[in-house]
């Protein structure tokens, strides 16, 4: 019998993109100020974890996040350009709005969820999922018995919940994916389950902040 993997799996902090609803997709936007204060509290609320792995989407602003829980936690932050954002191709750049003025009827795939659109130059929800639950699988099937973390993006965390949880990948977003939420799965072969989401409460914590909190980004070696 393969003992189960437990995985922690977090969205990168706050942009300026975030705040703006602007589409980041594959561009590499760093972390404001409060995206970085985010992922340190996210840090020190997990030091007490025995994480044994740390696994990151090679895009800044997940990759930033991740160094503040391997610093933490004493661990290499491992690249994975497997967790990479959805491509978005023709949106990045683009606010919510700028995207149903200029192009409504791609907009309106997007909105309905359809899971073989992509935008021109992007990705697909149906390629999204396979390249997400196939990487995660792969990861977590390393560390039977074990406690991995794997930070990422919205999209990311979406088809997690989604493959933990058996929902299709049209069905409406009744969940949170917040920035720097600690959210828990446990895989087996068999599949992913969902085992607790959108855990914020250290968010609001400031005892976390004594001898973490930086006054500008750890330092980033991307792989990219």
């Amino acid at each position: 019998m393969i003992e189960p993997t437990r995985i922690i799996a977090i969205r990168h902090g706050e942009t300026t993109w975030n705040v703006d609803t602007r589409i980041q997709g594959r561009l590499d936007i760093p972390l404001n100020a409060t995206g970085r204060l985010q992922a340190a509290r996210m840090a020190r609320a997990l030091k007490g974890e025995a994480i044994t792995a740390v696994y990151s989407s090679d895009l800044v602003r997940a990759w930033e996040t991740a160094q503040y829980l391997g610093k933490v936690q004493g661990l290499p932050v491992q690249p994975e350009p497997g967790l990479r954002e959805r491509g978005f191709g023709i949106f990045e750049g683009k606010t919510f709005a700028e995207i149903e003025a200029l192009l409504p009827d791609q907009s309106m795939r997007w909105r309905k969820r359809d899971p073989e659109f992509a935008p021109l130059g992007g990705e697909s929800l149906l390629d999204l999922n396979r390249r997400v639950v196939d990487i995660a699988e792969r990861l977590a099937a390393r560390h039977p018995g074990e406690l991995i973390a794997l930070v990422g993006h919205g999209g990311v965390m979406d088809v997690l919940y989604r493959a933990a949880t058996r929902l299709h990948l049209q069905a409406p977003r009744t969940w949170t994916l917040g920035n720097a939420a600690i959210n828990r799965l446990l895989w087996t072969p068999e599949g992913f389950s969902l085992v607790g989401w959108a855990d914020t409460q250290h968010l609001d914590d400031e005892s976390l902040d004594d001898g973490l909190v930086a006054t500008g980004p750890v330092p980033v070696f991307a792989s990219t």
